[in-house]
This record gives structure tokens, C-alpha cells and sequence, in this order.
């Protein structure tokens, strides 16, 4: 008897998304200049239990007539966040999680973060990097300017590794905003970028004449 698949199919496997994203966090104003993936796995926050992408669209609807009907459709705001939840309680972790500078925290077993002195959380840049299964394609979602907005909550546990949960939320990048750039005029809160491990990366500094294209 044959057999005849109906409904969707997988085209392409190697787009199947599985697994976590690698989060790696640098200092927004470090890298500013930047529009492709620049940080390293060295700057990543380690083994983490989720990684949660949300872009959030808010739309107006124009009606008119009776009954009503749809005229058009307008965007109002744009927000993108990345939820995530990291394992590893090193200072660094822990300072990015408080809105801190974490470039001072250099030892996983050293340091001390005060509390009850909140204050505006510092602008970071966050690079999730996503490997397809793989092993060679990737998908990147950079934030330039992002903050640390969420409170921090850790779970002692038994039998279960404590995680973290941190949301780190893009702020505008474009130069009309103090600590932005141009390069990010198009893109003001930044991009999502698939890579297959052959194309040439160049990158735009504010101190250099070399370019990227988006």
C-alpha cells in the first residue's frame, strides 16, 4: 500500500531549530560600532535552562462605516526581549542580572555585589548565538543597547541546579539617541542574523572606514 503524506513537511532540516542559544554580553558602548556578531564564546554567561526570544508589535486598526470595517493597518511600537534563565552563579552573572557593569568581575569565586543600591541598569550588548544541529549554520540575535529589566530570583534546590532568570530588554541604537550610531539607523534595536560559516564578516567601528553589509 502506498502511503501519502499530506499537510507540511520539513523542506530543509538543517533549519530545524533545537536546543538553547548561547548568550554572550559585552558593553553596549564597547561595540556600538559593530553591526555583525563580534563577541566571543569567552564572553558567554555559560550553561543556561532557557533562552526566550519575544518581539512584541502593538497595532492600530483604522475603521470606518457602519458596521465597521478594517481601512488599514498601522504599527504603533516595536519591543524585542530576551528571557533567559543562566546556571552558573558567578559574579559576572549576577551583575549583569543586577544591571552592573560586569567587565569588573573577572573571577567565578571573587567578588561582591551590594545590595539595596538599584540604579539605572548599565546599556549592554547581548549576542544570542543559535547553532543549528548541525553544527555549521547559526542564527544570531544581536541587541546593541539593551538593559537588564527584571528582578532576580534564585531557587535553592535538592535535587535541581539553581537558574537565574534575567530579561534583557533592546533599547534604540540609532544616533539620535545619546550612546547610538548611525549604523544602526535602519535598524534601531537591532537584527537577527543566519550565517552559514561562508560568508566574509566585516565590521564598521566608529574609529574605521571598513563596512558591513546589513
Amino acid at each position: 500500500m502506498t502511503i501519502t503524506v499530506t499537510g507540511p513537511v520539513t523542506k530543509n532540516t538543517t533549519t530545524v531549530a533545537l536546543g538553547l542559544a548561547q548568550i554572550r554580553i559585552g558593553l553596549a558602548s564597547t561595540y556600538i560600532g559593530q553591526t555583525r556578531a563580534i563577541l566571543t564564546s569567552s564572553d558567554s554567561i555559560g550553561a543556561l535552562a532557557t533562552t526566550k526570544f519575544t518581539g512584541n508589535v502593538d497595532f492600530f486598526k483604522l475603521e470606518s462605516g457602519f458596521p465597521l470595517m478594517e481601512d488599514a493597518t498601522f504599527p504603533l511600537r516595536e519591543s524585542a526581549m530576551m528571557e533567559i534563565a543562566f546556571k552558573e552563579q558567578t559574579p559576572k552573572n549576577w551583575a549583569v542580572a543586577r544591571g552592573l557593569d560586569p567587565t569588573g568581575y573577572t573571577d567565578d569565586h571573587q567578588g561582591e555585589i551590594g545590595l539595596g543600591n538599584m540604579a539605572t541598569p548599565v546599556y549592554l550588548r547581548m549576542e544570542a548565538v543559535y547553532t543549528f544541529p548541525d553544527g555549521t549554520n547559526t542564527m544570531t540575535i544581536i541587541f546593541p543597547r539593551c538593559q537588564a529589566v527584571s528582578s532576580q530570583e534564585a531557587d535553592f534546590q535538592t535535587e535541581d541546579v539553581v537558574a537565574v532568570p534575567i530579561s534583557l530588554e533592546a533599547k534604540r541604537a540609532d544616533s539620535d539617541v545619546s550612546g547610538g550610531h548611525v549604523i544602526w539607523d535602519n535598524s534601531p534595536i537591532g537584527k537577527i542574523v543566519w550565517d552559514d560559516a561562508t560568508q566574509t564578516t566585516t565590521s564598521t567601528t566608529t574609529s574605521t572606514t571598513t563596512t558591513t553589509s546589513p
